[in-house]
Formats: structure tokens, C-alpha cells, sequence
């Protein structure tokens, strides 16, 4: 696979992403910084002396993630639409584990998103903490999972082996599930599930849709080329029907993209 980022003549620059269509992006990285089990103590109890290590850890991995085209040379300015920074302290390895996940409707991954919300976050423990501690270690930084986009999914580990099918509702009788890939046609396309009350209603639990079929290439789009493939999807028209793009909720203007999973289904309701 080629380097996006090198031209014809090897010479680095910035991928034009403006002809790619918009799709939903979401990314997850990881890393730690190990202490001395007196430190962490010290941080769990509040007693630091520079205050809140984590809250202030908190605003430096957010604010690194919206600046990620700052530090970094060659990545796009990105309207983020969310970046949520965790911790965990663990005792029995005395480290602190730093988790970021960054998500945007866009035309670009946010992979170094994450990986610099982590690493700027680990780089504000060891500040706030050093004081005490300045044997601390920042590693293990990588990325989790990324999603959307055209290369696909990934998942951390996975690497080398085939990509393990998603589980869908089969083809047979109401209730079955069975395994399967996300679009069963050669082009480019969208790989439609009916769930719940609406799939019987309908009669259809899966079908591929081309992407070329799409009047437009989002949601609204997509429900007008599955009335245009098959009468039966005019229902989904009557009464309220919720849509999720990639397990994410989507309204009619949600972008569409090749190899997208769209769910349609009713509302649940429960005690």
C-alpha cells in the first residue's frame, strides 16, 4: 500500500481529502504513565500539589485533539464533534492508563486526534506530578480501533487475520441469526437490516444496496433508492422508524459511504 502522504516524486504533502464523500469517523487510542505506588497514592488522595492532576490531565488531552494540526505537520484542521478522555488508575501496575476517543462527520480519520489527546494528557500527569515523582515512564501509546472512512474498520489485534464477520439477523425465519459480511456485491455499496417489529412488518431483514442507486449519499437518499428497489420499503415511511448508521443514530442527512451498515428499526420501549 502506497504512502498517502508522499507524491509522485516521494516529496511529502498534505492529501487533498475535499473529493471524498463525508461519512461518520470515530477513533480510540491508549497509553499509560507508571509511578512509583506513592505517587499514585498520592494522586487517588488528591494530594498533589498542583490540585486536580486528572481534571487538568482532562483539558490538555481535549485541547491537544482539537489541535492536532498544530503540532502535527500534514493533518487537516478538524471541526471535532466529540473527544471524551479517560482514566483508570491501576494499583497493581502502578501506572495510570489513558484511554481518548475522537469522532467527526468529516472526510479525514482522527486517528492522530487520539493519539495526541493521549500522549498531551500523559505529558500533563507527569507535569502535575513531577514534583514527587520524576522517574515516571509515558509508553505504550497506540491506537484501539478506528472506524468509518474507506480503509475500513480496525481493531488492535486483528492485524494479519481476516476481518471477523459482524453478526447480523439472518435471512431465515424471524429470530435466526447468522453471519455475514456487510455488502454481498461486487460494487460499492450499503448494507441495509430491518430489526424488531419492522422487519416482519416488511417482510426483509437484510438487502445490499448499491451506492450508485443513492440519489443522494446519505440517509434520505438511501430510503429513496430502497422505495425505488422494492415497493415494500414505502412503510418505512408510516409511523416513526429510527435509523443508525454504523451503531450510531442517524437523522436524513446522515452521510452514506461504501461498506456502511444502516439499520432501520421502531422505537424501543421498556420499564
Amino acid at each position: 500500500m502506497p504512502l498517502t502522504h508522499l507524491n509522485a516524486r516521494g516529496e511529502a504533502h498534505m492529501v487533498d481529502v475535499a473529493g471524498k464523500p463525508e461519512s461518520r469517523r470515530e477513533a480510540s487510542a491508549s497509553g499509560c504513565i507508571r509511578m512509583q505506588p506513592a505517587t499514585l497514592a498520592l494522586l487517588a488522595e488528591g494530594g498533589l500539589p498542583k490540585g486536580d492532576v486528572l481534571a487538568t490531565a482532562r483539558i490538555a488531552g481535549i485541547q491537544a485533539a482539537k489541535r492536532t494540526h498544530e503540532l502535527i505537520p500534514l493533518c487537516h484542521a478538524l471541526a471535532l464533534s466529540k473527544v471524551a478522555i479517560d482514566f483508570r488508575l491501576d494499583e497493581a501496575a502502578s501506572c495510570v492508563e489513558v484511554t481518548a476517543t475522537c469522532r467527526l462527520d468529516g472526510r479525514t480519520g482522527v486517528e492522530m486526534e487520539a493519539l495526541t489527546a493521549v500522549s498531551v494528557a500523559c505529558l500533563t500527569l507527569y507535569d502535575m506530578c513531577k514534583a514527587v515523582d520524576k522517574e515516571m515512564e509515558i509508553g505504550d501509546i497506540h491506537l484501539d480501533a478506528k472506524s468509518g472512512g474507506r480503509s475500513g474498520d480496525y481493531r488492535r489485534g486483528s492485524r494479519g487475520a481476516e476481518p471477523a464477520p459482524p453478526i447480523v439477523t439472518g435471512e431465515g425465519s424471524v429470530g435466526e441469526v447468522s453471519l455475514g459480511t456487510r455488502c454481498d456485491i461486487a460494487s460499492p455499496c450499503v448494507r441495509v437490516k430491518c430489526l424488531a417489529e419492522l422487519r416482519e412488518r416488511l417482510g426483509v431483514g437484510e438487502v445490499s444496496v448499491p451506492l450508485e442507486s443513492l440519489p443522494s449519499a446519505d440517509v434520505a437518499g438511501l430510503k429513496a433508492a430502497l422505495k425505488s428497489l422494492d415497493p415494500r420499503f414505502s412503510r418505512l415511511d408510516e409511523g416513526r422508524v429510527l435509523c443508525a448508521v454504523n451503531q450510531v443514530m442517524a437523522a436524513e442527512s446522515t452521510p452514506i459511504t461504501n461498506e456502511d451498515e444502516v439499520a432501520f428499526f421502531p422505537p424501543v420501549t421498556g420499564g
